[in-house]
C-alpha cells in the first residue's frame, strides 16, 4: 500500500487537491505499477509559521515565502 505524502503551505482549494491526486495516482500507477485502488494521498497543509528555509521561518519574511505567482508553492520545490 504505498502512501504519498504531500506537505504544502495552506491556499489551495478541494478541487485542486482532487486534481492533484488523480495525477500523482496515475503517475504513481504508470510508472512504478500497482493498484490505484490502494494508493493512498496525504495532503497537509504546514502554516508559513511552521515551515523554515536557511534556518528562518517562512513567516519571519526573510525566508522564501510562497508568492501569488508560484501558486504558494513551498520554497526550494
Amino acid at each position: 500500500m504505498p502512501m504519498i505524502r504531500i506537505e504544502m503551505f495552506p491556499g489551495r482549494t478541494i478541487d485542486q487537491k482532487r486534481k492533484f491526486a488523480k495525477v500523482v495516482t496515475d503517475s504513481f500507477v504508470e510508472i512504478c505499477g500497482g493498484t490505484r485502488e490502494l494508493i493512498y494521498v496525504v495532503f497537509t497543509d504546514v502554516p508559513a509559521s511552521e515551515w523554515a528555509v536557511a534556518g528562518e521561518l517562512c513567516s519571519d519574511g526573510k525566508a522564501a515565502a510562497p508568492s501569488k505567482t508560484d501558486g504558494g508553492a513551498a520554497p526550494g520545490r
